[in-house]
């Protein structure tokens, strides 16, 4: 059976292609807040993360999403759901790209001036469901090899995008990835709590003090 990861970064490759070469495609499905907030275009909150901005873009998403969901989040997923482990992955993926875009859709729905695109948002809640489920896994920034555990790295990334979006002026919504990194863990939290056997929130402590004490 075709993992979910492959068929969202097939998908995902195929409509930025398509947008890439076609200029009413791309105007159709990137997140445009008045757009939503003037025809009821909700759809947009998701399309939006089918479509980047370039090759480069489109790689660093797929590529990021691909070494944290296929090794990691998609098998813990089918491990802790069962039958229903790619469903919730799925899930967790979809909503994160609405959630993500919430706040910016609430700064900006009358900005006839702004327009978002990628899947940022929902790769940084793949990104941080898989630090919440292996938190001593070692990551690195941008291209700083990885030398930090994922919880350490975890809060670093969000006060850095919390800097950069307050800073602004680099056309990155860093907003989105802000809510989309912690929207994954509050979805695997819950998920878990509700659906699983498995306290991913009571392991990722006892990992964290197991590091501590081994170290310190």
């Amino acid at each position: 059976m075709i993992s979910i990861t492959l068929i969202i970064i097939i998908s995902t490759v195929i409509v930025s292609v398509i947008a890439f070469n076609n200029s009413q495609v791309m105007d159709n499905l990137i997140f445009y807040p008045p757009a939503v907030s003037e025809k009821n275009q909700y759809y947009r909150f998701i399309t939006c993360g089918f479509i980047h901005a370039d090759v480069g873009h489109l790689a660093f998403n797929m590529i990021s999403f691909y070494l944290f969901s296929n090794a990691l989040v998609e098998p813990a997923f089918i491990q802790f759901f069962g039958d229903y482990g790619r469903a919730m992955l799925l899930l967790m993926y979809v909503l994160a790209l609405i959630v993500c875009l919430l706040p910016t859709y609430w700064k900006n729905k009358t900005n006839e001036n702004y327009r978002s695109l990628g899947a940022s948002g929902a790769v940084s809640a793949v990104v941080f469901a898989g630090i919440m489920i292996s938190p001593l896994s070692q990551l690195g920034f941008f291209i700083i090899p990885p030398v930090i555990p994922g919880f350490v790295f975890g809060p670093l990334y969000l006060i850095l995008s919390a800097y950069m979006d307050r800073r602004g002026g680099d056309n990155i919504n860093h907003s989105a990835h802000i809510w989309g990194a912690l929207f994954g863990v509050i979805f695997i939290i819950i998920a878990t709590k509700l659906y699983s056997d498995y306290d991913v929130w009571t392991n990722f402590i006892e990992d964290v003090k197991y590091y501590m004490k081994t170290k310190f």
